[in-house]
């Protein structure tokens, strides 16, 4: 199974309201805005960043992604990786605002 971290920046002026939406249809589309570490705790990833993984490609998570953005925002940046990441200083989250995110 594959792991794809996808970073989606509106481009211009978006306002909170515009990220909150696309949290929502990000969601929708399988993507979430926490990671689990090996450690078995839950992280929330930086701001427009989000975790997804599964039997796919990275051209379908481009897709996807790219998809869901564009219901929210006409001009956008999205960067997605496969692998695995490592990182530092996140902040912790519980299991269910893992669930909801």
């Amino acid at each position: 199974m594959a792991r794809f971290t996808t970073r989606v920046l509106l481009k211009g002026n978006p306002t909170y309201q515009d990220y909150e939406k696309l949290h929502r249809v990000m969601k929708a589309k399988g993507f979430s805005r926490v990671i689990q570490g090996s450690d078995n705790n839950y992280y929330w990833l930086p701001n427009a960043e989000y975790d997804r993984s599964g039997n796919l490609t990275l051209q379908q998570v481009h897709t996807d992604a790219a998809a869901a953005a564009g219901t929210v925002w006409t001009s956008c940046e999205i960067l997605v990786t496969e692998g695995n990441c490592m990182w530092s200083g996140l902040e912790v989250a519980t299991a269910a605002q893992a669930q909801a995110s």
